[in-house]
C-alpha cells in the first residue's frame, strides 16, 4: 500500500451499555483516516455534491481550505483569509461557506478550491447574533444554510442551543438570517442527559436518507439525533477512546457517516468513516 494512503481499520470492541450509536451504523469498526500534521486541529469537514472520495476541511488556526482524496494524507489548500479560529464549512451549489467561531462567515466560488490563493472572498461580519459558533450546514433541498450556537447569550439561562437559518441568493450575492430554531435542553434532560452547561454543539449535518439532524458535542462527548422539526429523538454517548475531540460531521451520497477528531500532543487528527448498513 502506498505510504500516502493513511486508512486503518479500528479493532472491534465489545459494546457496552454506556456507549451507543444510531441505527444503520456500527461505531465499533470504522475506517480511520489519519490526518497529516497540517490538519492536527481539523475541525469542519464536508463533501462536494456528496462525493465521499474527496474531503474538504478546515482547521482551527489557518485561513486555509484543505482538499484531500479519501485515504491520502497528501493535501492541497487554498488561502481565503488570514489566521483565525475557523470551525466549520459547507458547500451550497457552487459556493463554499466557512464559519469562524465569532459567527463571521466567509464565502467564495467553489472553482477557487483549485487555486493557491483566492481574492474572490466575501466576508459576512455581524450576520449572526453575538456568540460562539462551531456548526454549519448547507441544505441543497431548501437552498438554505444552518448555523448553530455553541455558546450564545440568548441560551445562557435556558440550557437550549439556538440556531439560525440563512437564506442565500446566489444571483444577487445576498445572505440574510431568516428563521431560528432551538435544541431544547429540557428534552435532553428527559432522555436522561441533563447538561447544566448546555449542549455546546461542535458540528451538525442532516442525514440525507432520513432527514434527521445529527448534532455533535465535543465537550459533552455526545451525538444527538433530532427529528426534522428539531425535537430530540435519541442521544448517543461517545467513547472518548475513539472520539478524542469530535469537531466535524458529514454524510456522503451513499449515506455513509464521517466524524472528524482533532488530535493532541500524543495523537494525530483523524476522520472516522462509518459505512451505512441497511
Amino acid at each position: 500500500m502506498p505510504a500516502a494512503v493513511m486508512i486503518t481499520m479500528l479493532a472491534c470492541k465489545p459494546n457496552t451499555d454506556k456507549y451507543s450509536w444510531p441505527r444503520g451504523y456500527d461505531f465499533n469498526s470504522p475506517e480511520k483516516f489519519i490526518m497529516p500534521e497540517s490538519l492536527l486541529e481539523i475541525s469542519g469537514i464536508t463533501f462536494y455534491q456528496g462525493d465521499g472520495k474527496v474531503v474538504y476541511s478546515v482547521q482551527d488556526e489557518d485561513g486555509l481550505l484543505f482538499k484531500q482524496n479519501w485515504g491520502d494524507a497528501r493535501q492541497t489548500n487554498v488561502k481565503f483569509a488570514s489566521g483565525g479560529d475557523y470551525e466549520d464549512l459547507a458547500i451550497l451549489n457552487e459556493t463554499v461557506f466557512i464559519l469562524k467561531s465569532s459567527g463571521t462567515l466567509f464565502s467564495f466560488p467553489f472553482a477557487e478550491t483549485r487555486a493557491q490563493n483566492t481574492k474572490k472572498v466575501k466576508e459576512w461580519k455581524n450576520i449572526l447574533p453575538r456568540g460562539e459558533y462551531e456548526s454549519l450546514y448547507a441544505d441543497q433541498e431548501t437552498q438554505t444554510i444552518y448555523a448553530l450556537c455553541k455558546e450564545c447569550s440568548v441560551d445562557k439561562k435556558t440550557g437550549d442551543a439556538t440556531g439560525y437559518v440563512l437564506n442565500y441568493d446566489a444571483k444577487a450575492g445576498g445572505l440574510a438570517v431568516g428563521a431560528e430554531f432551538k435544541i431544547k435542553g429540557e428534552q435532553l434532560e428527559a432522555l436522561g442527559h441533563p447538561i447544566k452547561s448546555g449542549l455546546k454543539a461542535s458540528a451538525m449535518a442532516k442525514n440525507p436518507r432520513t432527514g434527521e439532524w445529527y448534532i455533535l458535542s465535543s465537550v459533552q462527548k455526545l451525538l444527538v439525533i433530532a427529528n426534522p422539526d428539531w425535537s430530540i429523538k435519541a442521544v448517543h454517548p461517545l467513547n472518548p477512546a475513539d472520539f478524542l475531540q469530535p469537531e466535524g460531521i458529514a454524510f456522503d451520497n451513499e449515506f455513509n457517516l464521517y466524524i472528524s477528531n482533532e488530535g493532541d500532543e500524543l495523537s494525530a487528527g483523524n476522520i472516522l468513516k462509518f459505512k451505512y448498513m441497511p
